[in-house]
C-alpha cells in the first residue's frame, strides 16, 4: 500500500488539472498560433508560467486503484501488476483467464 499522502497529493493534482484544463489549452493555442503578435504570445507564455505546476496534466501519476502503487500500472484495468495478478487468479476480472504466471 502506498503512502496515504502520495495518493491524496495525486488526487489533488487530478482535480487541479481538470480545473485548469480550459485555461491552459487557450493559452497554449495562443502561444502556438503564428499569426498572433510576438508580444501577445510572450504575455501568454508568462501567464502560463505563472499558473500552478500541479495543474499540468504531465504531473499526474498513474496509480493502482486498489493499492495506490505507482509502478507496474496497467492502463486498461487501472491496476498494478500485483493487484491484477491477484484478482485474475481469483477470477474477479471478467474476460481474463486464470493462469499461473
Amino acid at each position: 500500500m502506498a503512502k496515504r499522502s502520495s495518493i491524496e497529493k495525486n488526487k489533488r493534482r487530478i482535480a487541479l488539472a481538470a480545473k485548469d484544463l480550459s485555461k491552459r489549452k487557450a493559452l497554449k493555442e495562443l502561444i502556438m498560433n503564428k499569426n498572433t503578435s510576438i508580444d501577445d504570445r510572450f504575455q501568454a507564455q508568462l501567464k502560463l508560467a505563472k499558473m500552478r505546476r500541479n495543474g499540468a496534466r504531465s504531473r499526474i501519476r498513474n496509480r493502482c486503484e486498489l493499492t495506490g502503487r505507482p509502478r507496474g500500472f496497467h492502463n486498461r484495468v487501472k491496476l498494478s501488476r500485483i493487484a491484477l495478478r491477484e484478482l485474475a487468479s481469483q477470477g474477479q476480472i471478467p474476460g481474463m483467464n486464470k493462469s499461473s504466471w
